[in-house]
């Protein structure tokens, strides 16, 4: 394989765009299936949907799916955070807006790069990435600012969760990034994580959740969208990107998907969105580049 370049190509650029929206409406979706279907319930079943596509498109690639190579305890460890994580944000979506929580959730770099710097060897914070990281802060503080300031706090265990979600995802990233998970081909990474997932589906149903009790067109259409199209086709072009890219080129596009979610959210779903949201949204995103920059 060359080199990769030191510029995203425009189509590699306009796939990438593609990319993030497209995780921004699977936010969407999660909040929309919950009209018809309980959080945990829900996220099992995405797995259940999910993982036949992996496997078919690790059959059509070659990559050895089952093999001893030492990486099960740490493909556990980060299934178990993966698992928690995705409790965490239906949980969250079920309790406040999808916008708060596609912002809370992409605090993720931020914990990330926290993380490393305590557990990844060569991966210490420098000035510029603790420059990013107040910035991501104050953001955090931003989101919170209308509850701070004596606002409604009917939201506030939804933010919080949400903001679980985020450092959950962080703590997988710091996980894959400090074991033999960064050796692996990375649809086995995502297969461990998809298999932890299921076990919230009869999880759900023994702490009492009513499971599928409305499977409307539009609670269905929302569930194969987020299990096929968002955690099966962008996925796996994902990979066909990191494959070919640097990730110092990708990972500042990622800050899209935040700004997509809010958008998406007051279009489709008529939330508001407040100043200190913005604010905070901002703030995350520039924490996010300066993070990654370079």
């Amino acid at each position: 394989m060359n080199a990769a370049p030191d510029r995203l190509p425009l189509p590699a650029a306009s796939l990438l765009v593609l990319l993030c929206a497209t995780w921004a409406l699977g936010q969407i979706t999660m909040k929309i299936g919950l009209e018809g279907i309980s959080p945990m319930v829900q996220a099992g079943l995405r797995s259940v949907i999910t993982i036949p596509c992996l496997l078919a498109w690790c059959a059509w690639r070659g990559v050895a799916v089952f093999r001893r190579d030492g990486s099960l305890g740490a493909g556990a460890l980060a299934g178990f955070f993966f698992a928690l994580e995705f409790w965490a944000l239906y949980e969250a979506l079920a309790l406040t807006t999808a916008a708060r929580v596609t912002v809370m959730l992409y605090t993720a770099p931020f914990w990330a790069a926290l993380g490393a710097h305590f557990f990844v060897a060569g991966d210490r914070l420098t000035p510029r990435k603790a420059a990013g990281l107040a910035l991501a802060f104050a953001g955090l503080v931003a989101a919170f600012g209308d509850k701070l300031a004596g606002g409604p706090t009917d939201t506030l265990a939804g933010d919080v969760l949400a903001l679980a979600g985020g450092a959950l995802w962080g703590a997988t990233i710091v996980v894959i990034k400090a074991t033999r998970l960064t050796r692996i081909a990375p649809e086995r990474t995502l297969l461990y994580q998809l298999t932890a997932v299921l076990a919230l589906l009869p999880l759900g149903y023994a702490m009492g959740e009513p499971g599928v009790f409305d499977p409307n067109a539009r609670v269905v259409g929302a569930l194969l969208f987020q299990s096929v199209v968002v955690a099966g086709i962008s996925f796996t072009a994902w990979f066909w990107l990191v494959a070919r890219h640097k990730a110092s080129l990708l990972a500042p596009f990622l800050f899209l998907t935040p700004a997509f979610g809010v958008g998406f959210a007051a279009l489709l779903l008529g939330e508001p969105v407040t100043w200190f949201l913005l604010l905070s949204l901002g703030l995350i995103g520039a924490g996010i580049f300066v993070v990654n920059r370079g």
